[in-house]
């Protein structure tokens, strides 16, 4: 249940879900109890309609997440319990957040500290990346005999450069945040004591667009991302086909030839 959460916190208000990775003692080290509470999270977070973004962070200022619980893999290891590859499926928490391709909202990671391994993966997986200028990034698996297996290998090799992606791929090399915003896998770098202020000037700028504007670019954006132009145009959009009958999507021309705020209702 979301009221017996204790390896994460979860909160909403003003439109705005902020979910935070609270272990802090290791690093936001993500186990199995956090896993299968982070599913309830993302359930509830698509589910809900007056929610209209997503802030993924982790607890402290040392780390967003160092991924995997490496104590507690082995643990598993020494109990039989432990084999993993590509995918979460019948692991707890499935489909983890690096799996849910359908989720249709938006999510920023704020990012102040260590995003290694499965804290890298997840903030690939989301839409917008603040970090602070401390922050180091890196899928270090392959110095443990793993694979990025929450879709860092699929993901980083996307998102970055080929050659570059297979560079740190291959030598569990990390990267800092400056290094990262140049590869386009961050948006925005800031001091860490201004990493709130940027975070809230992002969070002011996405609830000023329309709810169902935001839910039709993301999913147009992610669904056509591997698609032919051609394509691209011709699919069929199911977030698109709601905005486009909405009431927002009269709201928004009338607000600016009335000269006032737009009044969004998601509806």
């Amino acid at each position: 249940m979301l009221d017996a959460l204790h390896c994460v916190r979860y909160e909403k208000h003003d439109h705005v879900a902020r979910i935070t990775l609270d272990r802090p003692q290791a690093l936001n080290a993500m186990n199995l109890r956090m896993h299968t509470e982070l599913a309830e999270v993302w359930d509830d977070f698509e589910a809900d309609d007056d929610i209209r973004v997503g802030v993924l962070s982790g607890a402290g200022e040392r780390a967003f997440s160092v991924g995997q619980d490496l104590k507690e893999l082995v643990h598993r290891i020494d109990e039989g319990t432990a084999t993993s590859t590509f995918g979460s499926r019948d692991q707890p928490g499935w489909p983890r957040l690096t799996e849910r391709f359908s989720m249709s909202k938006p999510l920023i990671a704020r990012v102040n500290g260590y995003a290694l391994g499965g804290g890298f993966e997840l903030a690939l997986a989301c839409d917008i990346v603040i970090a602070a200028e401390h922050a180091e990034f890196g899928l270090t698996e392959a110095r443990l005999g793993l694979v990025a297996g929450a879709g860092g290998v699929f993901r980083l090799s996307r998102q970055a450069p080929f050659r570059i992606a297979m560079g740190h791929l291959l030598t569990g090399r990390r990267m800092t945040a400056a290094r990262a915003h140049e590869l386009g896998l961050v948006n925005e770098v800031v001091p860490a004591d201004t990493l709130d202020d940027c975070l809230e000037g992002w969070l002011e700028d996405v609830l000023s667009c329309a709810p169902l504007s935001l839910r039709a670019v993301k999913e147009a954006a992610t669904v056509s991302a591997t698609l032919p132009l051609d394509r691209a145009f011709a699919t069929r959009y199911a977030w698109e086909e709601r905005r486009m009958r909405s009431r927002d999507a009269v709201e928004g021309p009338r607000a600016f030839v009335e000269k006032r705020p737009p009044k969004w209702t998601g509806t």
